[in-house]
């Protein structure tokens, strides 16, 4: 095999190369709240810009600025209806349940001791000279600086609200400009590397950009799915906040098995349903827990490979291997790059070492299109 002779060139621009990446790693980091408004806006018109180019070519909106005003009045008309149907029913279920919960807690204090002690521990401190003593010693200048102190939280609370609404503005002004002429961006930057570097490095980032798409897309479907089956499981049991816990769980699974943080509230709710119907309390976690149990069933049986083996292109074994192995790598970023590393390990594979002509041509003819 070749191999490259080390000279004092080649080692000068590695140092070069080098310090170049500390410096824009730096560089990033010192900008990084200027840039995130802007990331912020690319990730947003990455996924707003195939609707906006089915506006355009399907709904004949020839003009692109009209097609852009379209897909953000749509989405934000999916976005106030979904929470004119979400949210109502969780903040009635929130107050219902801080009702409970303050009636739990009263009960508690009052059928104890605890409530007695605490009254009178300050009956006899405040008839003490101590707290005279306290009092006396406080002086104006402390009061004042409380008072001082207060308003500064007041005022800067003012301003971080104001901030967040200037930065919105930010975000959406970026998307707008980004979306408008998101094709030369997309592809022009491909440009600013040296040509030698351009074929490959085009390739790497096409199979990125499709197997993230793929995994994206499949457990985008899945959450939403396991959220409706959840939310279902828990009404059907007769569960606090049954909509709301089961789209929390569905949010959740989008890193895969990260649902299971969704069983501290669980057990919450089932603690505060005890204490309000006086049924047992393993009863209910009982119940919830065959929830649990039945739907991660219905999504690693069912739903994962079906859905993920069709996007992603991999055997459901592959599937189940794949998530174990990366899982137990990397912990949940494993989990979250798994599939699309894999399918990208795989594609190269054969590509490479395989020589597969067929994922040669797949890949001709996509450049093609």
């Amino acid at each position: 095999m070749f191999e490259q002779e080390i000279t004092f060139d080649r080692v000068a621009r590695w140092m070069i190369a080098a310090l170049g990446v500390t410096a824009a790693v730096w560089l990033i980091n010192r900008l990084s709240s200027v840039l995130l408004p802007f990331f912020v806006a690319w990730i947003l018109s990455y996924m707003i810009y195939p609707f906006v180019i089915f506006l355009e070519n399907k709904c004949r909106l020839r003009y692109r600025i009209l097609s852009i005003t379209a897909a953000l009045l749509v989405v934000l008309a999916i976005v106030v209806l979904a929470a004119y149907l979400i949210v109502p029913p969780i903040i009635e279920e929130s107050i219902r349940m801080a009702g409970l919960i303050t009636i739990y807690f009263h009960d508690t204090f009052a059928s104890s001791n605890i409530f007695h002690d605490v009254r009178d521990m300050l009956q006899s401190y405040a008839t003490d000279d101590s707290l005279m003593k306290v009092i006396q010693h406080s002086s104006v200048i402390d009061v004042a600086k409380n008072l001082v102190l207060q308003a500064w939280d007041f005022l800067s609370g003012t301003i971080n609200f104001a901030i967040g609404i200037l930065g919105s503005l930010v975000v959406l002004l970026y998307l707008f400009f980004i979306l408008m002429d998101y094709e030369k961006i997309s592809e022009g930057w491909i440009k600013l590397l040296p040509a030698g570097k351009r074929d490959f490095t085009s390739m790497v980032v096409e199979d990125v950009k499709n197997g993230m798409n793929a995994y994206f897309r499949g457990q985008s479907l899945i959450a939403l799915l396991v959220g409706i089956l959840f939310s279902i499981g828990f009404l059907i049991i007769d569960f606090p906040m049954a909509i709301g816990l089961g789209l929390f769980i569905g949010v959740l699974n989008l890193i895969p098995y990260l649902q299971l943080v969704g069983f501290i509230p669980t057990v919450i709710l089932a603690f505060v349903k005890a204490a309000d119907t006086g049924q047992s309390f393993w009863i209910i976690l009982l119940f919830a827990l065959a929830v649990f149990a039945i739907v991660q069933l219905i999504q690693d049986v069912i739903l994962t490979p079906r859905i993920m083996g069709h996007v992603m292109g991999i055997n459901p074994a592959i599937i189940l291997l794949s998530l174990s192995v990366w899982g137990s790598l990397l912990g949940i970023i494993g989990l979250i790059i798994a599939l699309p590393l894999t399918t990208l390990l795989l594609s190269y594979y054969r590509r490479f070492i395989l020589h597969d002509t067929d994922e040669i041509n797949t890949i001709l003819k996509k450049k093609e299109s």
